[in-house]
């Protein structure tokens, strides 16, 4: 039976520093090479996801922006993009500015996905800029408003901060039928991210994607958080690590060791020894 293993990053397969433990690089590594597909599902972007699983010699297209990118690290190229209409970005961005809040708007420059934003309004929103920018080079671009710089090409709109700033927004957004959205508490800063994307767009439909189109049997897929439950959908097994949200891990089949005990990759060579 052909088995994808997909696993969320934050919370999952990181740990608390937010790396990848050498035990966790080692174990995945060697039963990659024994033939195992694995790889990750993350509200990450390509920047910040592909420079932290560097190590990794994944051998299948990982998932990003919670689904709205699907990207080939082999061939360093999105095989997949669900854009949102230009419409439907402009009523999102307007949700957000009704309510005061600013947001980022992640598009594509040809083949670079770039980040716009007109104001910083919380003060995690500038920690995000210095260290997305600093740390793994992610392009951002200021602009006197974020609508003029908007195109079909957007794939991506989100913010952070309170969640009693963010709520609002939420709830305006909830009545678009053409929009996904994730609100989820950040696990490293407690900070709240409002995530709003295509429809056609999830963790779970970047599951179905890569099932249909590399011919998997059956999936099994790693979380902690509520971004995950889309994944779970779509997954014919449930795991949740120990430090995992309590919703998730009320729909996990399975609960595992925490994201600093390297529950996943544990888990992993457990099941490669059990099925060998």
């Amino acid at each position: 039976m052909k088995t994808l293993y997909i696993s969320d990053l934050d919370g999952t397969l990181l740990n608390s520093a937010a790396e990848l433990s050498e035990y966790t690089v080692s174990t995945i590594n060697r039963l990659i090479d024994e033939g195992m597909y694995f790889t990750f599902a993350t509200a990450r972007t390509v920047y910040s996801a592909a420079a932290i699983t560097e190590p990794l010699n994944l051998n299948m297209p990982c998932i990003l922006n919670n689904g709205a990118g699907i990207y080939d690290p082999c061939r360093g190229a999105y095989i997949k993009k669900a854009c949102i209409p230009i419409d439907t970005s402009r009523r999102i961005i307007s949700a957000f500015h009704k309510n005061n809040v600013h947001c980022f708007m992640f598009k594509f420059a040809g083949d670079r996905l770039v980040t716009c934003y007109d104001k910083i309004t919380d003060e995690h929103m500038q920690s995000y800029v210095e260290e997305r920018n600093t740390t793994f080079a992610q392009p951002f671009i200021k602009c006197d408003n974020v609508l003029d710089e908007l195109d079909e090409t957007a794939i991506y709109i989100n913010s952070c901060g309170e969640l009693e700033k963010l709520y609002p927004v939420r709830n305006l957004i909830e009545e678009f039928e053409d929009v996904g959205f994730e609100l989820y508490e950040d696990i490293y800063t407690k900070k709240w991210y409002l995530e709003t994307f295509s429809a056609a767009a999830s963790k779970g439909i970047g599951i179905k994607y890569l099932r249909e189109t590399y011919g998997f049997d059956r999936v099994v897929a790693f979380g902690d958080n509520l971004n995950d439950l889309s994944m779970f959908k779509q997954a014919d097994v449930k795991v949740a690590v120990a430090n995992g949200n309590s919703r998730l891990k009320s729909e996990a089949n399975v609960v595992i060791k925490s994201n600093d005990d390297d529950g996943v990759a544990k888990y992993l060579d457990l099941i490669r020894e059990i099925t060998h």
